[in-house]
């Protein structure tokens, strides 16, 4: 491992039993401390429940050469492909420049393998097909099944930002998993394929550290050794990092990729970080950084967006698994959004005032929609269970990771970005109340009988038990066409004066005297054409309320 690599992650994704582990060992030569089924658990189910981490070195290819290294180092994220575990794709996910999405051949496209898609489609936008099990189709059929396999991907892919991604068949494994070792077939075409589509990632050395760290464990003597990849920035010996988890900051005393000694990684690369002794067993997993990056979060904002191979509706106050970074947690949420487009930034705009959704709306069917209102934005307030550690601008999944796991059916349901971060855990008198989010009310009364030429009193506008001191000053519309405002309550019963601004018209008078005198009797009751003009004249009050105001003052445009 002379000279300058590069180093390039690449996400192995697929369906349980698709063969990604088999395949990412036949790739690899060095493999790391969280490499390979390491969990007992995984090693009994035959299963991965973790993130696996290894990595193989090639030749630098020709268009990488202006990068200034002369080799190219796979790091290859073996993600779980059990449906119960697709939170643990979602935190490996994150940290991938390019996937690879491994089918079996004699299965094709699963529900699972689909939501792996949809997880890359967000998070990346590099993939590669690798068509495994080649070895268990018949010699003379494999052509065939091939070129009907790969026809079927495309078919698929055609609508997603994968639409011209490379497919390899490929057998990992010949024979399975407790055969004798057996030269795989296909694998140097996959490393030619892979060497092909890599890229130089755009790394930036610059500001604050973050480090996703996947397994640590403690070396008698030296001190505790986290693994992981740096999400961004970098980190040197001697540098000091916090463990928010833990909320004690530690001091970086050695460095190591794999195996060979180092004195500073940056972003993209994956390190072993050992740091003054702790228990490791208290970090397992989880996201440590420069000291104050990461937010203890007791819920967020975020810019969200529907995914489209969700099919049930998704709805205000629902509770949602979502998943930022290698953390889930269960959250209530409540969506809103604008008709606005606005700019595309990382910051939450409050100036803005909102509109209240009972739902969630997928834009790309928005023109469909037989309603007035049309979002260009939408938001959603995310409320945890519990406190999150996480990161301004975290990109975030939420998903019913409660579904059963044999259902056929997409469990991820949406996708956005982090734009406010609630840190305080009194947010809704602190920090919540700031946004100005509003739901269209309306009421409707009637006017029960006249007063005056100017004031009216109106029943059934409000309950009986309504604080009317809320209403006050505000303004009604009368179906005769006249405008009044709430003036005042009458008795005890629920009924209100209304003053009518410009008086009432003459032909509202006569309409009102006319019911007036039919209630008292005094209308023939044979007069059919009287009956027929004592429709109540009606007084609707329209206003808008500020979801998360505490002082529940009503508004009117």
């Amino acid at each position: 491992m002379e000279g300058k690599i590069l180093n390039f992650n690449v996400g192995v994704l697929g369906h349980v039993d698709s063969g990604k582990t088999s395949l990412a060992k036949a790739l690899s030569t060095v493999a790391s401390t969280a490499c390979f089924d390491k969990n007992p658990q995984s090693r009994e189910r035959g299963i991965t429940i973790d993130l696996g981490f290894s990595s193989f070195v090639v030749d630098l290819p020709d268009h990488l050469i202006i990068s200034g290294c002369n080799k190219l180092q796979y790091t290859l994220v073996d993600c779980p492909g059990h449906a119960s575990l697709i939170r643990t794709i979602i935190g490996g996910a994150q940290i991938i420049d390019a996937m690879m999405l491994v089918v079996d051949i004699t299965k094709g496209m699963q529900t699972q393998t689909a939501e792996c898609l949809v997880i890359g489609e967000i998070l990346c936008d590099h993939l590669l097909v690798v068509l495994n099990k080649l070895d268990l189709i018949p010699p003379e059929k494999q052509k065939a099944t091939i070129e009907k396999m790969t026809k079927r991907i495309h078919l698929t892919l055609q609508h997603t930002k994968f639409a011209n991604a490379k497919v390899i068949p490929v057998a990992a494994k010949p024979g399975g998993p407790d055969s004798p070792i057996v030269d795989s077939i296909g694998v140097t075409d996959l490393i030619e394929a892979m060497k092909a589509f890599s890229y130089i990632p755009k790394r930036n050395s610059n500001g604050p550290f973050l480090f996703a760290v996947d397994h640590c464990f403690s070396i008698r003597g030296q001190g505790t050794i986290m693994t992981g990849t740096v999400l961004q920035g970098s980190v040197a010996v001697n540098d000091n990092v916090e463990i928010p988890s833990l909320k004690v900051v530690k001091k970086v005393k050695s460095m190591q990729m794999f195996r060979q000694p180092v004195e500073k990684a940056s972003q993209g690369d994956r390190v072993g970080v050992c740091v003054t002794q702790f228990d490791p067993k208290q970090l397992e997993r989880g996201l440590v950084g420069s000291p104050s990056l990461i937010q203890t979060a007791f819920a967020v904002v975020a810019k969200v967006s529907k995914i489209s191979y969700y099919k049930l509706p998704i709805e205000t106050k629902a509770k949602f698994h979502v998943t930022l970074g290698h953390e889930t947690v269960m959250a209530k949420v409540t969506f809103f959004g604008t008709e606005e487009k606005l700019d595309d930034n990382d910051t939450f705009i409050y100036d803005h005032t909102y509109k209240h959704q009972h739902e969630l709306i997928d834009l790309k069917k928005v023109d469909s929609i037989e309603s007035d209102y049309k979002p260009a934005c939408q938001f959603a307030l995310l409320e945890f269970e519990r406190a999150a550690q996480i990161l301004p601008n975290s990109i975030l999944i939420g998903s019913k990771l409660d579904m059963d796991v044999h259902t056929n059916m997409c469990r991820l349901a949406f996708q956005g970005k982090v734009v406010e971060v609630f840190t305080e855990k009194n947010y809704h008198e602190v920090q919540l109340e700031k946004i100005k989010v509003y739901k269209n009310k309306s009421k409707e009364g009637v006017v029960e009988r006249l007063v005056n030429d100017s004031e009216v009193i109106v029943k059934n506008l409000l309950k009986k038990d309504t604080n009317v001191q809320l209403f006050m000053g505000l303004k009604v519309k009368f179906s005769t066409g006249e405008d009044g405002v709430i003036d005042g309550t009458f008795g005890l019963s629920g009924k209100l004066k209304v003053r009518v601004s410009n008086g009432l018209l003459d032909t509202t008078k006569v309409l009102l005297q006319k019911n007036t005198g039919k209630k008292k009797g005094k209308a023939a009751p044979d007069s059919q054409s009287d009956s027929e003009n004592s429709v109540p004249i009606k007084v609707i009050l329209n206003f808008k309320k500020y979801v998360f105001s505490n002082d529940k003052k009503f508004i009117q445009s």
